[in-house]
């Protein structure tokens, strides 16, 4: 197979991940001292309560910008930082929005009320009823509240993911009624037409790159690639391969190790979205994903015909030859977490060793590619198999088969119990966090 090569930066490059990290944060920062110099500009009022309303109201709608950012799909960050750890980020940014505008509303609420003869209750419906924009953030208020608490670990793991990101999208309702409240009722705002202006950047670009990174680019790039089933091949009897092409795929950004969402577009799976990596490195002529039954989405792939148009968003994931930061690897697949390693394994440069983890030799799929592989690039492989317990790669074992482990990257996928336990070992061996690469694939983190 003829790979695409990619680019992979030196040893001693500055990491990517670093340099796209510090950029988000320094921009973050930058727009935390703007907005607070627009309100020191835009005066004070008397009631402590209400300054303090204000101020949690702004930054709240900040990290709402900030946020949209994280979700943005920009392939700039998501290659550098990830899916799965801006996914992360965004969630607890969302819980930072949510204590920031009940913060806000309280503030305010009780700041008016301690200036009137009203309690908070009829004083947040005079507001309301006589202040432009109030009624709309009360509105945005209650679907954060919402989409806040189906987002909670207890409510989400009893939602289905299609229910979850349906109840999610109001946040974009949210979103705009919000900003048209704070332009309208914000004394930031309405006494400095700079800052309004401001605001409108920070907004627009913030909602321009949700629109670019989510429906744009994924729209273009399936237009461009067009592409389609053309071979189904069981691996085992729960394990499926599907092979595509498509058009220009040689201009198609992915990487070994990326993974796309998956839509195949027949009359009862076209909204379905499952993420899958690549099992295969790209060769500019056709794209592979494996994938193991282990859903009603996963399990019906094998019935997928020939000729099926795809729709894949993507390629998304920082699992990639980008960030290694030493000349030799270390893989370590566990059960179908195999599929990215073997293709990491094909792109990689550099003396590698690969360690495949399975409950039995029955389990290992693509083993035999993986070994003609490992040949052909001077690697080592070592199937390792049996029962959870004793953990054969606990420190002792791992050091073992590799005794140089701290001084290599170590690329890691494979179930959690599996990849917990994997980088309690390297963190116990003393391998440096920047040298341990893995990815956890959940769409709604």
């Amino acid at each position: 197979m003829t790979t695409v090569q990619s680019v992979q930066p030196p040893p001693t490059a500055m990491r990517p991940r670093v340099v796209a990290r510090t950029g988000l944060y320094a921009v973050l920062a930058a727009n935390v001292a703007v907005v607070g110099f627009f309100f020191t500009q835009a005066g004070f009022a008397s009631n402590t309560l209400i300054v303090l309303g204000r101020l949690t109201g702004l930054y709240g709608a900040l990290l709402m910008a900030f946020q949209l950012l994280l979700v943005a799909r920009l392939p700039w960050l998501d290659r550098r930082i990830g899916m799965d750890r801006l996914t992360s980020w965004h969630r607890w940014t969302g819980f930072g929005i949510l204590w920031t505008l009940l913060s806000h509303a309280v503030f305010i609420t009780f700041g008016y009320a301690e200036s009137s003869s009203l309690d908070p209750v009829n004083q947040l419906v005079d507001l309301a009823e006589t202040v432009e924009g109030v009624l709309r953030a009360v509105v945005a208020l209650g679907i954060i509240l919402v989409v806040g608490a189906v987002s909670g670990r207890f409510a989400r793991r009893r939602l289905a993911y299609e229910t979850w990101h349906f109840i999610h999208l109001y946040t974009y309702v949210a979103v705009v009624l919000a900003f048209t409240h704070q332009v309208a009722a914000g004394t930031t705002f309405t006494s400095s037409s700079v800052a309004k202006t401001y605001w409108y950047g920070v907004w627009g670009v913030a909602l321009a790159s949700v629109f670019v990174g989510r429906l744009v680019l994924p729209l273009w790039r399936n237009w461009r690639h067009q592409l389609r089933v053309t071979a189904v091949v069981p691996e085992a009897d729960n394990v499926v391969s599907i092979h595509m092409t498509g058009k220009d795929l040689d201009r198609m950004p992915a990487q070994a190790g990326q993974f796309f969402l998956w839509r195949f577009l027949t009359r009862d799976r076209w909204w379905q979205a499952n993420p899958f990596s690549l099992s295969a490195a790209p060769d500019g002529r056709t794209l592979r994903l494996t994938a193991k039954a282990a859903g009603d989405g996963s399990a019906a792939l094998r019935h997928v015909k020939v000729g099926t148009r795809v729709f894949a968003e993507g390629p998304y994931g920082a699992f990639t030859a980008m960030h290694r930061t030493r000349p030799e690897s270390l893989l370590i697949a566990g059960g179908v977490g195999v599929t990215p390693i073997r293709a990491l394994l094909e792109e990689l440069h550099g003396h590698a060793v690969v360690i495949y983890r399975v409950a039995t030799d029955r389990d290992a799929v693509l083993y035999d590619e993986l070994r003609d592989l490992a040949h052909a690039k001077g690697a080592e492989l070592y199937l390792v198999t049996g029962p959870v317990s004793p953990d054969k790669l606990a420190p002792e074992e791992l050091v073992k088969l590799v005794p140089d482990v701290a001084d290599r990257d170590v690329f890691l996928c494979g179930p959690p119990p599996m990849m917990n336990a994997v980088l309690g070992s390297l963190r116990e061996l003393g391998v440096p966090k920047q040298q341990i690469h893995f990815e956890r694939f959940s769409l709604a983190g």
